[in-house]
């Protein structure tokens, strides 16, 4: 059954709603307040004051600190960022690693802040998941492309590769909290592709994995 759960965002918008020039200050101060003091400290005050707008401005449009965080990832799908186009299936998602280790990596750290967040907040977790839908379906190009040139099945599930050719890099970095390992962006994208080659994320086994199993 499809999640019927209202848009945070969408939710709180008024009729005229917000300027653009008040909420790129506000939305500024919210990652530049979480990337230095975190999650814990983040409150309306704060971020009206860094913004240097007044707080019941901050209240009235996005209520509360979840409504600020679920608008900052609303704002981070309205870029026009693309998934690198390196000429190959290997190049373009060891490139799609690599920027995703270097703004987890970045300081101060507002991506992995961001991400943080959204495991402790209702609404940063429903804004990171629509971003990752938004991303995931801009990285379905690498897929296509990668068909069109013959290295991929032509039922090749897009999502499923995408998935594990990125996993590996948020784990390490989200989850374990390790120091960022330089070879594993190029290592997590040459498994999944040998992977995908093999026929893993087909929709139904190839003949060369029938062949092995049997």
């Amino acid at each position: 059954m499809p999640d019927q759960r209202p848009d945070p965002v969408e939710a709180r918008r008024r009729p005229g709603g917000r300027t653009s020039r008040t909420r790129t200050k506000v939305l500024e101060a919210v990652r530049a307040e979480l990337g230095e003091r975190g999650f814990d400290a983040l409150t309306v005050e704060s971020v009206a004051a860094r913004a240097g707008v007044h707080r019941a401005t901050v209240y009235r449009r996005w209520r509360d600190v979840g409504g600020l965080l679920a608008d900052v990832f609303e704002a981070a799908g309205d870029d026009d960022w693309r998934p690198p186009d390196t000429g190959s299936l290997l190049g373009d998602l060891a490139a799609l690693n690599r920027e995703s280790q270097d703004s987890l990596t970045a300081q101060p750290p507002v991506v992995a802040a961001l991400f943080a967040a959204s495991f402790r907040s209702e609404e940063a977790a429903w804004g990171v998941r629509r971003l990752w839908e938004d991303r995931y379906a801009r990285c379905e190009a690498i897929v296509g492309r990668a068909v069109r040139r013959g290295e991929l099945p032509p039922d090749t599930d897009a999502r499923r590769l995408l998935i594990a050719a990125t996993a590996p890099v948020y784990h390490q970095l989200v989850l374990l909290r390790v120091p960022p390992d330089p070879d594993l962006p190029e290592r997590a994208a040459r498994t999944a592709v040998l992977a995908a080659g093999a026929g893993a994320f087909t929709s139904a086994p190839s003949a060369t994995t029938r062949e092995t199993s049997g």
